[in-house]
């Protein structure tokens, strides 16, 4: 709904009629723009016809009437028996005699005799004056036929200049004035009666429009309400669709709800079969986990209980052993975090206590440095104590991921600092090394199940994948986000959760 300007072809548009509104507004801009042109177009054609009648009147009046038509000529005639003289004799009052011409207000009466003017007269109301400059009716064509010329001090003329039988020429004209003041009280009447008519039309338009897309703006409301639910993860609801008054397929706002809601209906069907394939999955990872942690600590425990006697085994018998215990240990720790990555999909609760969050950090630092001596850790913490509502064993387990991947993935002699602050209303802990860095086409996916990085981060101590996708599931239990920024020497994750609020409950005055 815009108007384009003219343009070269390929060239953007140069004008457009309410870009960036509401289609209610554009529709009464280009509303008012098409009755403004209208009433212009039919108001100056009104305008127009007026003044062309006016002019013919009063042409009408100038060539037949008793001032200019082949009657004053009778006038000019040298009758010594009537004892009137010819309009271009002089009278006694040294004007030209026509006692017709007088009839009408400012009429001019000029008498021409070989190519000078004779006379030249303005007749008033019962007065006359001669024209303080005639060379003007010189310039009428003496054809019959009135022309406009202007006339100094006295403003524009319809001019007829005729020949009378003497020879001479009788140039008589009236003034335009009376026409144009006639024409312009009616285009300013007519203005302003099509300027009312445009606004109380655009009024009326606007009620109507507004009764008329509401439909349009409830169908709409139902899309952004739709458009704000966490449609990727988790069961669903889409709730009421767009009611059945506003899916009238004979309508076109009708048209559109019924069509949202045939798509929210399909998205509907869709979420719904996806969650139940997610649940279906999830159910069975955590069954088969649970249902693995039995064989496993089984085969661990004979490993164990086998390698006890090892003296009495052939060495690679017991070397063999050694490797059953260590992947069987490995693939424990494996099972516990599906497990526990099930879980927190399912949305079990966790706990919600108190959590010295900078105690927390002090042991995970500590036992990551008695794993890794070879990384240099460092520990920037605030004078007071950090605190946030949580799980302290899953907190902890995420904070030692994340000291866990530094000290995996990176190689020996690398330092790792742990930092924590709070801003405002959460808590920032952040993880940084100045490591070799994570690749730019892993980083998008760094805190997705199984994701891996190629040989530029070491894996020689062994990696399931899963470390980075329990912090990240972790932190969201939690209600807080975790982010990551990498490049070659640096490698920052951080963790944001909400930080705890203090009671502001009174303390009870003694009694």
């Amino acid at each position: 709904m815009s108007l384009l300007a003219r343009s070269a072809p390929g060239a953007r548009p140069l004008v457009r009629l309410g870009e960036g509104r509401s289609l209610r507004t554009r529709l009464l801009l280009l509303l008012g723009t098409t009755l403004s042109l209208v009433c212009l177009v039919v108001g100056g054609l009104a305008v127009f016809a007026m003044n062309n009648s006016l002019r013919a009147n009063l042409d009408s009046q100038l060539t037949q009437g008793p001032a200019g038509g082949p009657r004053h000529d009778s006038a000019a005639r040298g009758s010594d028996d009537a004892g009137t003289k010819g309009p271009c004799k002089p009278g006694p009052g040294g004007g030209a005699q026509d006692s017709d011409a007088g009839r009408r207000k400012n009429t001019v009466v000029g008498c021409i005799s070989d190519g000078q003017v004779l006379v030249g007269t303005l007749f008033t109301a019962g007065t006359t004056q001669e024209l303080s400059q005639t060379g003007v009716l010189l310039t009428v064509p003496v054809t019959g036929k009135p022309v406009t010329r202007r006339l100094a001090g006295l403003g524009s003329y319809r001019l007829v200049a005729n020949t009378s039988q003497d020879g001479d020429v009788v140039v008589v004209g009236v003034p335009l004035r009376e026409v144009t003041v006639q024409v312009q009280r009616v285009a300013v009447q007519i203005a302003v009666v099509c300027l009312v008519a445009v606004i109380l039309a655009l009024a009326l338009v606007s009620l109507l429009l507004r009764r008329e897309l509401a439909p349009l703006q409830r169908v709409a409301a139902v899309a952004a309400r739709v458009s704000e639910m966490p449609l990727e993860r988790g069961e669903v609801a889409l709730g009421p669709l767009v009611a059945e008054q506003d899916a009238d397929p004979r309508t076109e706002t009708g048209k559109v709800g019924a069509a949202l809601n045939r798509l929210l209906g399909s998205v509907d069907t869709a979420l719904n079969a996806r969650q139940a394939s997610e649940m279906q999955v999830r159910q069975f990872v955590a069954d088969a986990s649970h249902e693995l942690r039995t064989p496993l600590a089984a085969i661990r425990g004979y490993a164990e209980l086998t390698r006890r006697h090892r003296h009495t085994l052939p060495e690679d018998t017991a070397y063999a052993l050694t490797r059953v215990e260590s992947e069987a240990a490995r693939m424990t720790s494996l099972v516990q975090d599906l497990l526990l990555l099930a879980r927190l999909d399912a949305g079990r609760p966790l706990d919600r206590v108190p959590v010295d969050l900078s105690s927390l950090v002090v042991d995970a630092l500590s036992d990551a440095h008695a794993v890794s001596q070879d990384h240099r850790w460092q520990l920037d913490l605030p004078p007071e104590p950090v605190e946030v509502e949580g799980d302290a064993e899953r907190l902890h387990q995420a904070v030692a991921n994340l000291l866990s991947n530094a000290r995996t993935h990176t190689p020996a002699g690398t330092s790792v600092s742990v930092r924590i602050r709070q801003d405002g209303a959460e808590c920032l802990l952040s993880v940084v090394d100045d490591g070799p860095g994570i690749p730019p086409d892993l980083l998008p996916d760094v805190f997705e199940r199984f994701a891996r990085g190629d040989s530029s981060r070491s894996r020689a101590a062994g990696s399931t994948g899963l470390g980075l996708a329990i912090v990240a599931a972790i932190v969201a239990a939690h209600g807080g986000r975790v982010g990551v920024e990498s490049r070659p020497g640096r490698t920052a994750f951080m963790i944001r959760l909400p930080a705890r609020v203090a009671s502001s409950a009174p303390t009870p005055l003694p009694v």
